[in-house]
């Protein structure tokens, strides 16, 4: 069995097995993916955020899907657990939608998860930008994305951003239902209002058709324990790691700048040494 087989069958088992909720935290690189391992997370996600802020850009399709796979491949060649791409729109049309899914399939990335907004697009969370295609037209982009496959268990999710347009429960369920009808695996249903109740309302209707993945940035008071028993089936922490590293870098870096060393810091921050651990050194320099 292939890496890309096994990473593949394992996200498409645990969706399927009902043993309890997938946590998996969002990622920019092999670094942060590894983090997210170590820490106990069954999947990473490749978020499109974190790889656009850490090239201090914008969320908003600036770069291309080149530079998301890279990032995306490093990251799953770092871990064992299976690795979820965020590839936003598809980045373009149905054919960009087939090259996406044929090219991260044989990075060995497990799943890839598809918007229904326009491209180019912005951050769920900007005030703006968020105008949807019709559903006909994103679930022939599932559509696509499932013909384009080579592994059976390779997993496509269709993430549905209405409530985020500004839409309603029930307009959610309706696009929904034509994605699962067009072949999606799963279903991310996502909200950036402040409590979950819509996402509750949405799950309990939504009556685990497919297994169902909610995002509770906004709502964090919500805990994965809460969504399981709501319905679903996942929970992204998506850019968690990445704010907790703005923080704690700035902080830091300032210290160093206003005191002059970081004498006081280095009991609180990772050594070399296991910044060694987490590169595999050993296992390298065994090598030669």
């Amino acid at each position: 069995m292939t890496l890309m087989t096994g990473k593949a069958t394992a996200l498409r088992t645990t969706l399927a097995d009902g043993a309890g909720p997938l946590l998996v935290a969002g990622a920019h690189d092999g670094l942060t993916a590894v983090l997210a391992e170590q820490a106990g997370f069954g999947a990473v996600w490749a978020s499109s955020f974190e790889i656009s802020a850490a090239a201090a850009l914008p969320d908003a399709s600036l770069l291309g899907m080149g530079e998301y796979l890279t990032a995306t491949r490093q990251m799953n060649d770092a871990v064992t657990v299976p690795v979820i791409a965020d590839c936003d729109t598809g980045f373009g049309n149905n054919l960009n939608v087939v090259h996406a899914v044929q090219q991260y399939e044989a990075a060995g990335v497990a799943a890839v998860c598809f918007e229904d907004k326009h491209f180019p697009k912005l951050n769920s969370f900007a005030g703006q930008g968020q105008d949807l295609v019709s559903a006909e037209e994103f679930a022939g982009k599932i559509e696509a994305a499932k013909k384009a496959q080579r592994d059976p268990d390779f997993v496509v999710i269709a993430r549905t951003e209405t409530l985020i347009a500004g839409g309603t429960v029930d307009q959610a369920l309706e696009r929904s239902h034509a994605y699962a009808d067009a072949g999606a695996d799963a279903l991310l249903i996502h909200s950036k209002d402040r409590t979950p109740e819509r996402v509750v309302e949405f799950l309990r209707r939504w009556d685990r058709r497919l297994p169902a993945v909610v995002v509770p940035t906004t709502y964090f008071d919500w805990s994965a324990a809460a969504a399981w028993e709501a319905g679903a089936a996942v929970v992204i922490f998506a850019n968690q790691g990445l704010r907790a590293t703005v923080t704690a870098t700035r902080s830091t870096l300032d210290h160093i700048v206003n005191n002059g060393s970081s004498a006081e810091l280095e009991g609180s921050i990772a050594s070399v040494k296991e910044i060694f651990g987490i590169q595999k050194l050993d296992q390298w320099l065994a090598y030669e």
